[in-house]
């Protein structure tokens, strides 16, 4: 629940930031869908045993406005429900995986390479936070810093509408010994120095 009302505010600031640009661009806002792969959490045992990041899919939305003739500024929301596979302990009442929301919300922006925007392949990127929302008893929801690194292709459909594919990695800064998600008691002990995520997205762009 408390996810879900963070994507909602997130949505939001980014609504109210793209009615705020001036009305002579022209601004875009892309749906995605996608589905997500990643990995980069142990189990903080004794050896430490891997803590595998089941693949699934994803939803994003992106806002884009016109920087200079090739380049847009871009702020990304997404959002992905996922589970930590965790390999069996002798402790107690340790659950067999962990469920896992992972939202980022990101500021960056949208190279075109062909020099036109909204058209052609393109690199993307940008910097932000990581919001990681375990749903276990015992633990709690972390923040941290990452980015996200893109490659894509727009193909536009109409004066208004755009298709567009892309292949995106995301890193997020954990740093770790093993008390990661804790609060309170800890049945399940996390570690990890950084989460990487690959995803492969599809998304339709409406021009306004």
């Amino acid at each position: 629940m408390q996810t879900s009302i963070w994507i909602r505010r997130c949505a939001a600031g980014a609504w109210l930031l793209a009615t705020a640009w001036p009305a002579c661009a022209q601004k875009a806002i892309t749906l995605y869908g996608g589905a997500r792969a990643g990995s980069g959490f142990e189990q903080a045992t004794t050896p430490s045993a891997d803590a595998d990041l089941r693949s699934s899919g994803a939803l994003s939305m992106a806002f884009d406005w016109p920087y200079d003739a090739t380049r847009q500024l871009q702020l990304l929301v997404s959002h992905q429900r996922t589970r930590l596979e965790l390999t069996p302990t002798v402790t107690p009442g340790a659950p067999a995986e962990l469920p896992l929301r992972v939202s980022y919300l990101h500021l960056g922006g949208v190279n075109y390479f062909e020099g036109q925007l909204s058209q052609g392949p393109y690199v993307a990127g940008g910097l932000g936070i990581t919001h990681l929302s375990p749903r276990l008893q015992g633990t709690s929801s972390r923040v941290r810093a990452s980015m996200n690194l893109g490659l894509g292709y727009h193909l536009p459909l109409g004066p208004a509408l755009a298709l567009r594919t892309e292949l995106r990695g995301y890193v997020t800064l954990i740093n770790s010994q093993g008390s990661f998600f804790c609060s309170g008691g800890c049945v399940v002990q996390i570690k990890g120095d950084t989460l990487t995520q690959v995803e492969g997205m599809v998304g339709l762009t409406l021009l306004f």
